[in-house]
């Protein structure tokens, strides 16, 4: 059974830091590419960042290109997003998110985690 578990949300005060962290687990995820979306407070949820488990390709939305670092320990079956100079829109759900192929729609994602809370503070 497949189980993506994410942690690492929090509150946290604008130009504040955090990271999360996502551990997969239930089946080998070396030939797919595993990711972050979020969801605000009455938004669609969207994404954010992507990865190759090689680690060689990542891909980020506009809004948060420059400040938020995606990584992947394939040893560890982890994946990592360092999110600096957070701002108050960055608030939102995030969710670990693992596909057969890139993609940036929702909709496409084949498994998801049960997502962490964050909230950025002014």
């Amino acid at each position: 059974q497949v189980q993506l578990v994410e942690s690492g949300g929090g509150l946290v005060q604008a130009g504040g830091s955090l990271r999360l962290s996502c551990t997969a687990s239930g089946r080998n995820f070396s030939m797919y590419t595993m990711g972050w979306f979020r969801q605000g407070p009455g938004k669609e949820r969207e994404f954010v960042a992507n990865i190759g488990w090689s680690g060689r390709y990542t891909a980020y939305a506009d809004s948060v290109k420059g400040r938020f670092t995606i990584s992947a320990d394939n040893a560890k079956g982890s994946m990592y997003l360092q999110m600096n100079r957070l701002q108050p829109e960055d608030t939102a759900v995030y969710y670990c998110a693992v596909a057969a192929l890139s993609t940036v729609r929702a909709d496409r994602i084949n498994y998801w985690g049960q997502g962490t809370q964050v909230t950025v503070s002014t």
